[in-house]
């Protein structure tokens, strides 16, 4: 393992959670990132964006790519933003076609190159699968305020939007195996839960802390063998 790991990726890799009590996201005081660097002494740089998308996360690579060589393992964790979609438009017109934030043909291409680049950079790249989603809250939760019945007409029925986060999934899933780089397989852990449902938050895509700690204990089985 590295004195220094740089992390990219999203709200989840920064540790969001969204607080019941408070009617908001905060940062968890002891996000799995957070645990990670208590655990093993291992720094962690992390640059991962609340929203973040994979074009967005590009930019911040390309930003600091005179420094990336210091980091022998780069944690790479995106899809759930690209997949996602503006709902709002899809509430007032559910009979025309919708793109989601990244098309995935779009994500395959750019997560490709991302990864060549940091390849070629001395860089270690490490791809995190993303958790599951539970699709009856997620469409509680982004149908708020929204015509939910034309959101669903639209879908077809609530599980699509599970199957279509899994199809991103299987998008990171496939890269590692071209790339012939690490994939840390937190969705599998989750999966293994019988009810997942409860280590996310009540908007159905963040893990909670029970969550959080999860993707720690994954990550930890990875560790002997240096990744």
């Amino acid at each position: 393992m590295t004195d220094t790991i740089g992390v990219f990726g999203d709200s989840i890799m920064k540790g969001v959670v969204y607080d019941d009590k408070k009617g908001k996201y905060i940062y968890l005081e002891d996000s799995f990132v957070k645990a990670f660097t208590n655990m093993t002494g291992i720094a962690v740089d992390n640059y991962a964006k609340f929203g973040c998308t994979l074009a967005k996360g590009e930019k911040i690579i390309e930003k600091l790519s005179s420094g990336l060589s210091r980091y022998s393992l780069i944690g790479l964790e995106f899809g759930g933003n690209d997949c996602d979609f503006f709902w709002p438009a899809i509430s007032q017109n559910p009979l025309i076609q919708h793109l989601p934030n990244t098309p995935i043909d779009v994500f395959e291409n750019l997560y490709s190159k991302i990864i060549d680049t940091l390849i070629s950079r001395s860089c270690r790249p490490v791809l995190f699968s993303l958790p599951p989603l539970e699709p009856n809250k997620y469409f509680a939760w982004i149908t708020r305020g929204l015509n939910a019945e034309n959101i669903l007409k639209w879908m077809g029925d609530i599980g699509f939007i599970y199957r279509w986060q899994e199809m991103y999934n299987i998008a990171v899933v496939k890269l590692t195996t071209a790339k012939r780089v690490p994939l840390i397989d937190i969705r599998s852990a989750f999966l293994k839960i019988p009810n997942y449902q409860s280590l996310l938050c009540e908007d159905g895509i963040h893990p909670n802390e029970a969550g959080h700690s999860l993707i720690l204990k994954t990550i930890a089985r990875y560790i002997p063998s240096g990744l």
